[in-house]
């Protein structure tokens, strides 16, 4: 039996959006949200019916928000936003995007300050919950009046329009309405605008990057961890009194975390033991990773805080008055999947750097050259490590932060927009390139803990994750292809909570 999720506007988790998002739960209105939106129609029928101009309402929209609209065209001047802004390109988005969209945009116009019908927002609950899922081009946002491509082509659909998928077929919106038993709306004033207007699109992607890019902080945590098992690494680098000394909170998270996974070890050493230091990669792991995760503790502040705010433009408030502002401008989630962007890359290019230290035989402590049975014969993980460094080049590209490439629109009245729909798409990409950075990390400590016979020294904790990671990877006996097993590893690592469990 499906949970059902409430959406209030106002408490809606990013945990709660991957359960509905993965088909675990179901979404359904608040009394107190339906009461709120039935009082915000009131209230922008009542601005109609006295003869009020409202932005948006009864205007031409941007540039052209001078231009009256006469009463009988209202109703065509919704429709007609909606296919011209319907003009995204590109591959479509994945169907968990398209979902947190849908489940993002309901929530936001059950806060009560968009002027919208039940009615419509109903139906963008009943695609949802029904699997009716509009066929959305991931590029062509900039990211300012709200994400305007693409979320007019996931609005085409409500009046029966555009593309949708159902039951894992591609069909016209009409087509997936009728097969689905929904009736199509016909929009009524402003309700095209509070359907386009909003981040949708940029949060929708940052809220399941943020609850993928979680586990792949922790995943690089644990392959550190595994890798100082391999390289016999010095662990008085995370001494709680010596981190103590510079009191930044994640710097302390993460030493605290390596030394509880690690303890018990045999294999790991003190300061002296074998020798006086470490490399960077290895002794730093507290401050490197650390703060990298002060950029996902700040994008998921922003994005926690943006999935409950209304993003519409012009707000209807409680007062009656109708004011425009700028609350679709996407500024600050581009900001914070900016920041991520640099984070994430990060925790892949240390972890690259300790890769490169176990198969490098001038660097890996007495291992075999590149974790070769055979050495000479047979080449073992050396072009492990070429994917690796070939793919944080490429996350160095995608983390330049697009919100500094700010570009005009709308004849000039949009003179700055936000680019975080860019922005989100990038750090995605990050997080997906990272974790098969952390995978091949993970693959190369396993192999050199294999040939170093070391099973038996590790911590009772990474013994055992080491074993969940043999499962996508056994120890190699001789050169094979192992790409699936990386890619295999990788999906894991970005689907699974075992380790935010292990974390708690």
């Amino acid at each position: 039996m499906k949970s059902i999720i409430e959406l209030d506007g106002n408490t809606l988790t990013r945990q709660q959006i991957e359960e509905i998002v993965k088909g675990r739960a179901t979404v359904a209105l608040s009394t107190e949200s339906v009461e709120r939106i039935c009082l915000s129609r009131e209230r922008i029928e009542k601005r109609l019916a006295e003869g009020q101009t409202i932005y948006g309402v009864n205007t031409g929209f941007g540039k052209l928000s001078n231009i009256k609209i006469e009463e009988e065209d209202i109703e065509l001047l919704q429709l007609n936003l909606l296919r011209s802004d319907a003009t995204g390109v590109g591959a479509p988005f994945p169907t968990d995007v398209v979902r947190a969209m849908m489940v993002l945009r309901a929530n936001a116009l059950a806060r009560g300050f968009s002027g919208i019908r039940q009615e419509t927002v109903q139906l963008l609950v009943d695609f949802i919950n029904k699997g009716v899922h509009p066929i959305v081009p991931s590029q062509g946002s900039v990211g300012a009046s709200g994400d305007l491509a693409p979320l007019s082509h996931l609005a085409l659909v409500l009046v029966g329009e555009g593309k949708a998928e159902f039951n894992g077929e591609v069909m016209s919106g009409s087509s997936a309405l009728e097969q689905a038993g929904l009736t199509p709306v016909r929009l009524q004033a402003k309700e095209g605008l509070a359907l386009v207007n909003g981040t949708q699109a940029m949060t929708g992607i940052g809220v399941l990057t943020v609850n993928e890019a979680e586990r792949i902080g922790l995943a690089v945590d644990m392959a550190a961890s595994l890798t100082l098992e391999a390289l016999k690494g010095i662990t008085s680098a995370f001494d709680p009194a010596l981190l103590a000394v510079r009191p930044h909170p994640e710097l302390e998270l993460v030493g605290g975390r390596i030394r509880k996974w690690l303890e018990g070890s045999k294999r790991v050493t003190k300061q002296g033991e074998i020798r006086m230091q470490d490399a960077y990669s290895l002794r730093c792991i507290p401050q490197v990773h650390g703060a990298s995760w002060q950029s996902f503790f700040y994008a998921q502040d922003r994005v926690q805080t943006e999935m409950n705010a209304t993003t519409d433009n012009p707000i209807v408030l409680e007062n009656g008055e109708v004011l425009s502002g700028g609350h679709f401008h996407g500024q600050p989630i581009a900001l914070a999947m900016d920041f991520l962007k640099v984070g994430v890359s990060e925790w892949a290019n240390i972890s690259e750097r300790r890769t490169e230290r176990m198969v490098n035989p001038y660097l890996n402590e007495g291992l075999p050259p590149f974790l070769a049975t055979n050495p000479g014969i047979e080449c073992g993980l050396m072009i492990a490590q070429y994917t690796a460094a070939s793919i944080v080049s490429e996350n160095k590209v995608l983390a330049h932060p697009s919100s500094v490439d700010s570009i005009p629109t709308s004849g000039n009245q949009e003179d700055h927009v936000s680019m975080g729909t860019t922005s989100a798409r990038q750090v995605r990409q990050i997080v997906h390139n990272a974790a098969r950075v952390i995978a091949i990390e993970m693959i190369c400590a396993s192999q050199a803990i294999h040939l170093d016979k070391a099973e038996e020294q590790l911590s009772p904790t990474t013994y055992k994750y080491l074993k969940k990671v043999r499962e996508f990877c056994p120890p190699l006996l001789s050169d094979q292809p192992i790409g699936d097993e990386i890619e295999a590893l990788a999906e894991y690592l970005l689907e699974s909570d075992d380790l935010v469990e292990l974390s708690n």
